[in-house]
């Protein structure tokens, strides 16, 4: 059983490196600064036995991401760990700026060279759980609980992949592109087809559908209609091929391309951009396959979307029932910071620093 089932249920407070598999590299200080590593050596030498108070903390309105990993991190390689008070938040608490978000109390050579991981881990985890719940919360804006699908597997390295899907659980983001980004949290990938599939059979998407319902004839059939980059009479192909076996389409068009419609119907060009998956696009596409009485089928676009562009798209009622969203969901621009703020009980810290208690914060 997964761990986070086993949290869900209660058994268990935090996740541990059971689920994160730390490279055991952290505990040889391989990824640690350098200077971290000299301070830990003259402090081991002159000041063994000083109590320190370690807080973090950041700077904007964000959802907070990695505290079970942190401290999975500090129980796996800190010197005593047993010896250390740690007071945390959880992960998906919302958090304000300059809120303190943990802290760390023991011996400075028994955990100060893990502060840089910890403000990464921080980071990257809270940075991607924000982008995905800003994304969450504007597709909800009409108040209709249209799904995001995580797709962010092409815009960052493969080994991110299961940090990166657990932040985007904890953000709002149930549906993932791959089986890595759920490894964390029990679940597994999904999605239908992409370009290459239709490419295999000559740009031809209805032998791609039916391949495709042949060899996964349980799954719901999502078929890619812009490969062709005639999107509304793909559209019309497929649904009338497969009726109600058609769950949706996807509507990836390029931001450099235009749709055939347009030029079929260069009367309504000229008052907006007529590139991508665009509102005038999806509201005819929309309009085309309710005529034809196949009002079931879903819209799922995506290309490009951020929080920004889904709050537009939304304040217009454009027909999208489903949202693609891949790399502005992993843009870092939420950065955090540690800085040793007691020392024996007595407050100690560089200027414009000083220890910021949180009752919100629990013992772990």
């Amino acid at each position: 059983m997964k761990e986070i089932a086993l949290k869900m249920q209660g058994d268990i407070k935090r996740l541990t490196n059971e689920t994160f598999k730390f490279d055991e590299r952290v505990g040889e200080g391989w990824f640690s600064a350098v200077y971290f590593l000299k301070t830990r050596e003259i402090a081991e030498k002159y000041k063994p036995s000083e109590n320190v108070t370690m807080q973090f903390f950041q700077k904007k309105h964000a959802v907070l991401c990695g505290t079970d990993e942190v401290i999975a991190l500090i129980k796996t390689f800190a010197k005593n760990p047993e010896d250390l008070v740690i007071h945390s938040l959880e992960d998906g608490d919302k958090v304000e700026p300059y809120e303190t978000v943990l802290t760390i109390e023991g011996p400075y050579p028994n955990f100060g060279h893990l502060e840089g991981l910890i403000d990464g881990i921080f980071a990257r985890r809270t940075s991607v759980a924000t982008n995905v719940y800003n994304v969450v919360k504007a597709a909800r804006k009409s108040g209709a609980r249209k799904p995001v699908i995580f797709m962010g597997d092409r815009d960052d390295h493969f080994t991110q992949q299961a940090g990166d899907g657990y932040s985007a659980y904890i953000g709002g983001s149930k549906a993932q592109a791959t089986h890595a980004m759920s490894e964390w949290w029990g679940k597994e990938g999904m999605g239908t087809m992409p370009h290459a599939l239709i490419q295999l059979f000559e740009g031809d998407v209805v032998a791609a559908s039916y391949a495709y319902k042949e060899t996964y004839p349980d799954d719901d059939l999502m078929a890619l209609v812009d490969y062709n980059n005639d999107v509304i009479m793909d559209s019309l192909k497929l649904a009338r091929e497969f009726g109600y076996e058609l769950k949706g389409v996807r509507v990836d068009t390029s931001n450099h391309m235009v749709d055939q419609y347009f030029c079929r119907h260069p009367e309504v060009m000229g008052a907006f951009d007529p590139r991508g998956a665009n509102p005038k696009l999806l509201f005819a596409l929309r309009e085309a396959l309710d005529e034809e009485g196949y009002q079931h089928v879903q819209i799922l676009a995506s290309g490009g979307f951020t929080a920004e562009k889904i709050n537009e798209y939304e304040d217009m009622n454009v027909p999208i029932d489903l949202y693609g969203v891949g790399s502005s969901l992993l843009e870092i621009h939420i950065g955090f910071t540690g800085d040793n703020v007691k020392i024996n009980d007595k407050d100690e810290a560089k200027a414009g620093r000083v220890y910021r208690p949180n009752p919100r914060l629990e013992r772990v």
